[in-house]
């Protein structure tokens, strides 16, 4: 084993020792973490390289497990650049001709040159990964076939001696081939991107956790802030599970924090959905550029406070396309350029959003590419012509993306975050309706939403009163209804130029509108259910119906014959709200051929 080294966190407290440390070379640590079970930490001392996105200076450490026993199983060895430093050590504690099974959580090009060395050195071992994986694996490595076990959720793999693992697929939007392990025997949870932290140090174990908080929560606002729903759906999973320490891919294992920690991730995951603004970030990602991309502007969009929903088009379906689209309040696709043509799978999605998305949500383009990017220009031109706006430039990058690219795809989630908020602000503004704004008959006509409403009109001091539904403003100025009577209501008799009446829009949750229902006039003449309802006489002496919400004080311009309705257009004289707190009641059908 490695010696550690001793001081560290002292001298990550100033800035001169953490010029010092990050000048350490790299090292690889090992120690028992269980019976059977140890953990080899490779170290990086200095800033992440492959996670460009992250922003913290504080190193990282690679963690792969090894649990030996009847048969013997290695899980998640490092990337590239720890593969010459991995393999030199663990012949030290395994005999790789002997290695059974590699379990892989997930696969990425970094990883492939190690898995490759490996399968090279341990001629018997099997590669146990989640189907996507298999898949990625198969298209660079199809002489592999025969080597690949392939996993499905809750398959078990038996190492003897009480090392029953469970096997768990785990898929989120930038790792559709997530994998996480649990032994039965050790009760560890091999979680992988879950419960991590990316912070170089000497403890395996998580004794001073409370110096972790910060760089625990940072870790999580980076990686899975963008994906809390398939982030909760794996805590569903562990639930059930009896857990004794959480073995994660980077930084210390959790053992003295872990209910904290678990505690911790299910309430970052559901203050995501409480956030007033959210956004749908939608990409697919040929060589995980375009994916590094959206992580680096959905990092901008949640430092501002906006809820992020990530979709991967490559894993999603089309329901869970259109079910974002529908509740957000912008959205930004990305793609990357495969032979001059975007991949179908955002094709189908610029399909969906071009379709459903109304023209008041923010839209955003940005996308990798390696020669000439086709596609993000294709998705521009087509939100363009559909009229979107856009919450900033279009963000075109050529191969990978290094830092100052992803700072800018950042500082371009935060703007897409003021934009949005700008946007909401104004769209309140124009809602508002206060006294200062216009007077009260303007509100009341601000009430007319299709809604309910009783006509009261009179005649040589006989009052009536017709129930109707069809009624929508006309005009601003001067302020006019429109409505329609059933003519056998005696429409014909409110039908007269200058002839007065009462426009009670009725409030919903109450009965007013049962003594109103259309019906002929009685032979007598006599029809007054005002006898059973509150009112009293308007300035155009036509009543006002008490629980009213509120009423329009009209006069008759014109009318037109329209077959069994008469259709009557009006101006308004006067209006008030009687019941500010209360619902416009609406009437609700199932066939245009009747009421």
């Amino acid at each position: 084993m490695i010696s550690p080294i001793s001081g560290l966190s002292q001298a990550l407290d100033t800035s001169s020792d953490s010029i010092a440390v990050a000048s350490l070379p790299r090292d690889m640590q090992v120690a028992e973490i269980a019976p059977q079970t140890q953990v080899l930490r490779s170290r990086l001392w200095d800033r992440l390289k492959f996670e460009v996105e992250y922003g913290r200076r504080r190193g990282t450490t690679s963690n792969s497990y090894l649990i030996q026993a009847d048969y013997t199983a290695l899980i998640d060895p490092p990337g590239e650049s720890f593969c010459d430093l991995y393999l030199s050590e663990l012949p030290k504690y395994l005999d790789l001709a002997q290695l059974d099974y590699i379990i892989t959580s997930h696969v990425n090009p970094n990883r492939m040159v190690t898995l490759e060395e490996l399968m090279r050195l341990a001629p018997k071992a099997k590669l146990v990964c989640s189907r996507p994986a298999v898949k990625v694996l198969k298209a660079t490595f199809p002489h592999w076939e025969e080597r690949f076990q392939t996993v499905r959720s809750q398959d078990t793999l038996d190492l003897g001696q009480g090392h029953e693992l469970q096997l768990m697929t785990v898929p989120t939007p930038r790792w559709p081939d997530g994998l996480c392990t649990y032994d039965l025997a050790t009760q560890i949870l091999f979680s992988d991107k879950l419960f991590g932290t990316h912070v170089c140090g000497d403890a395996i174990f998580d004794e001073d956790w409370r110096q972790l908080s910060g760089d625990r929560r940072f870790y999580f606002d980076c990686l899975h802030a963008p994906q809390t729903k398939q982030v909760e759906t794996a805590l569903d999973q562990f639930d059930s599970l009896t857990l004794k320490t959480i073995a994660p891919g980077h930084g210390p294992l959790v053992r003295f924090s872990l209910s904290r920690l678990y505690g911790d991730y299910r309430q970052w995951c559901q203050q995501q959905p409480r956030q007033t603004l959210k956004v749908a970030l939608i990409y697919a990602s040929a060589y995980g550029n375009t994916a590094t991309m959206a992580q680096a502007i959905a990092k901008g969009l949640i430092k501002a406070c906006v809820a992020v929903e990530t979709i991967n088009c490559e894993i999603a379906e089309t329901d869970e396309i259109a079910e974002a689209i529908q509740a957000c309040d912008g959205f930004i696709i990305g793609s990357p350029t495969l032979g001059s043509h975007a991949p179908v799978q955002i094709q189908t999605a610029l399909g969906i959003v071009l379709s459903s998305a109304t023209k008041t949500k923010l839209a955003g383009v940005f996308g990798s590419y390696g020669w000439s990017g086709e596609a993000i220009d294709l998705i521009e031109t087509k939100l363009k012509d559909g009229g979107y706006r856009f919450g900033f430039e279009t963000i075109r990058i050529q191969f990978s993306p290094g830092p100052d690219a992803l700072d800018n795809c950042t500082t371009s989630g935060a703007n897409f975050a003021r934009q949005l908020r700008t946007r909401k602000r104004q769209r309140v503004a124009r809602q508002a309706t206060t006294e200062t704004q216009a007077d009260r008959t303007q509100q009341a006509v601000g009430r007319i939403i299709g809604s309910i409403g009783v006509v009261t009109t009179q005649s040589n001091g006989r009052h009536r009163g017709i129930l109707t539904s069809w009624v929508s403003q006309a005009s601003f100025t001067p302020a006019g209804i429109m409505l329609t009577i059933p003519t056998q209501c005696d429409a014909y008799g409110l039908a007269q130029q200058n002839t007065a009446f009462v426009l009670n829009l009725l409030q919903e949750g109450r009965s007013v509108r049962r003594h109103f229902v259309p019906r002929p006039l009685p032979k007598d003449g006599d029809d007054n259910p005002f006898s059973t309802v509150e009112h009293y006489s308007a300035q155009n002496g036509c009543l006002i119906l008490a629980e009213a919400l509120a009423y329009l004080e009209c006069r008759v311009q014109s009318w037109s014959d329209i077959g069994d309705h008469v259709l009557i257009y009006a101006t308004v004289q006067a209006g008030q709200v009687l019941q500010p707190n209360g619902i416009t009641a609406m009437r609700h059908r199932k066939s245009g051929g009747q009421y």
